[in-house]
């Protein structure tokens, strides 16, 4: 990569930076309204204020960046973070609110602090023993306003069983790594669409089909990142192991086909109605990257991540705010014209897949 190139990525890094730590703090008045009446836990608002899966999506691009950049503002704002959170308290847990806690495990394991370390093995214990499931053992999709029973979605394994494999890497608890692994076979199991490659947005045990057959962008983004990351974090091996890359790669051939022109996808992948998304392009861009870097796919889909970049640095704007960004996106349960309304809002995972995707480029 040529030198002008490389200082201009480095620069909107910076950007991205900057800006998520405004966003890290930004309400979300939408989720927090309907929250006064449908908290399924009953507990404190306040908890969930800035613990959600939209904020701990953005952490783990930030902890990330912190690795690769060593820069102790990063590491501060992570401990600020997490320090005010302990003086509030966690909110129940779900498979949103047990996102936050994935950064939250690195950053203990780095700085062997209990403070950071105890809530994060009480957690994964609670997930392990306690986690609503589905037939078949999923991980039922329950958020902290909805029940979605008998439900499979793809964000679950991004948002709770990576930080639930992490937990087994670093307490060696192989309990923990196992039952990461059934996760990912089960929801890759019921969430593949065999003909395209590509992965529903979920399934329901209930009805016995996929909601609306939504192809989602930023729900397949989950999958195209959190394959690598599980890969690395687990040391999965054998059949499992061929299985998890299989699939990427089937998906990543199917991704290389749908790419639009200018680099970007749509939020529905195959329906070129619907409008280019910016966190689903950052999403694909860096799993894409990851899995080649690691050595888990062709090296020939890398020019699918590189053709993505122009149009992702032209969306971060000069105050470092990735645009284009959909907002958060419940289940399409009847069609998929639902998935075109979601308006366009700047997000902390947003940020966060921007920074990963970026980082990546620079490795």
């Amino acid at each position: 990569m040529e030198e002008k190139k490389r200082l201009l990525i480095y620069e909107k890094l910076n950007l991205l930076a900057e800006a998520f730590s405004k966003l890290l703090y930004e309400e979300d008045t939408v989720f927090l309204e309907g929250m006064k009446e449908k908290n399924l836990a009953g507990d404190s608002l306040e908890k969930y204020r800035h613990w959600e899966w939209t904020q701990g999506v953005g952490l783990y691009g930030f902890y990330r960046l912190y690795q690769k950049e060593k820069k102790e503002v990063y590491l501060d704002l992570l401990k600020e973070y997490y320090d005010n959170q302990l003086e509030i308290g966690f909110p129940a847990l779900n498979v949103n609110t047990v996102t936050p806690y994935l950064a939250m495990s690195f950053l203990g394991e780095l700085l062997q602090e209990e403070k950071y370390l105890k809530p994060c093995r009480e957690s994964a214990d609670w997930i392990y023993k306690n986690f609503p499931r589905t037939k078949s053992g999923g991980f039922q999709h329950r958020t902290s306003d909805s029940e979605n029973s008998e439900e499979l979605w793809d964000d679950t394994l991004f948002m709770t069983v990576l930080f639930l494999a992490n937990m087994g890497r670093i307490l060696n608890c192989k309990s923990y790594l196992m039952e990461a692994q059934y996760q990912f076979l089960l929801h890759i199991k019921y969430l593949t669409d065999c003909k395209s490659g590509l992965f529903y947005h979920g399934w329901t045990f209930k009805e016995k089909h996929h909601f609306a057959d939504a192809l989602w962008g930023r729900g397949n983004s989950w999958l195209t990142m959190a394959i690598p990351e599980f890969l690395e974090i687990s040391g999965c091996e054998g059949a499992s192991r061929r299985i998890l890359i299989e699939a990427l790669e089937r998906q990543v051939k199917a991704l290389s086909r749908c790419q639009c022109e200018n680099g970007m996808w749509r939020t529905l992948l195959l329906d070129e109605s619907s409008y280019q998304e910016a966190s689903a392009t950052c999403g694909f861009g860096y799993g894409i990257l990851r899995a080649v870097h690691l050595n888990y796919i062709d090296p020939k889909y890398k020019i699918c991540a590189l053709k993505a970049l122009e149009p992702i640095l032209n969306l971060v704007d000069e105050a470092g705010v990735l645009n284009q960004v959909s907002y958060g996106t419940p289940m399409g349960r009847e069609s998929t014209d639902f998935y075109k309304q979601i308006p366009i809002h700047p997000m902390p995972y947003g940020q966060a897949m921007a920074i990963l995707y970026l980082s990546e480029l620079l490795s």
